[in-house]
C-alpha cells in the first residue's frame, strides 16, 4: 500500500515510509528539507516506534508517523501521527514542531486534518491526546482543534506525573468537515 497523505490548508501530512522512518530514527532528515530547528526529537522517537511496530507486525498503514510539510516552501516543519492503530474504537495522536514553525497555527491545522481523517475511518470513534500539565501551548492546540479535556491520566506515562487527557469523538459535531476528504 502507498503511504497515506492527508492534505490540510497550508500543509501536506505525509506518512513515513520504512526508509524515511529509519533515516529519521538514525539522526538523518528522512528525505525532507527541514525548517530550522527540525526534526524534533519527538519525530525521531515516533519514527523508531513506527519501525518497531513494523518489525512486530503491530503497525497498520495509515496509523503511524507523518511529517508535516509546508506547501509554500516544501519544508518539513514537524511530526504528527498515531501511537499505534486504533483499539476499541480509540486512537492516540501526538505531534511536535520545529521551533521556527511554532506560533503560526500549523500544529492546530495538522491536528484538525489528521483527526478528521481518523474519524472518517470505520474503526475509529474517538481520537485522544495527552499533554504534560505545564504544556499549555499543546493544550491550546488541542482545544482549538475541537478536543475537550476530560481529566487526567490515571497513572504516570513514561515515568512522568499524570498528564491531562483530551479527546474528540465522532458523535460530536464535526467543525472540520472540509478536512474529511
Amino acid at each position: 500500500m502507498l503511504p497515506v497523505t492527508v492534505q490540510a490548508d497550508r500543509l501536506a501530512l505525509h506518512e513515513l515510509t520504512r526508509a524515511s522512518a529509519a533515516e529519521l530514527q538514525d539522526g538523518g532528515d528522512g528525505g525532507w528539507v527541514w525548517a530550522p530547528g527540525g526534526p524534533h526529537e519527538g519525530s525521531r522517537f515516533a519514527a523508531g516506534k513506527m519501525l518497531a511496530g513494523m518489525e512486530t507486525g503491530r503497525h497498520r498503514d495509515g496509523w503511524g508517523a507523518y511529517v508535516m510539510v509546508r506547501t509554500e516552501d516544501d519544508r518539513a516543519i514537524g511530526g504528527i501521527g498515531f501511537h499505534g492503530p486504533p483499539e476499541d474504537g480509540r486512537v492516540e495522536i501526538g505531534y511536535d514542531l520545529a521551533e521556527s514553525a511554532r506560533g503560526h497555527g500549523y500544529a492546530t491545522e495538522s491536528v484538525k486534518a489528521l483527526t478528521a481523517w481518523a474519524l472518517a475511518q470505520p474503526d475509529v470513534e474517538t481520537v485522544y491526546a495527552t499533554t504534560d500539565e505545564d504544556n499549555t501551548a499543546s493544550q491550546r492546540v488541542l482545544e482549538r482543534a475541537g478536543f475537550r479535556r476530560i481529566g487526567d491520566t490515571p497513572r504516570p506515562i513514561g515515568g512522568r506525573e499524570a498528564q491531562h487527557l483530551f479527546e474528540r469523538n465522532l458523535s460530536e459535531p464535526n467543525l472540520f468537515e472540509q478536512n474529511r476528504d
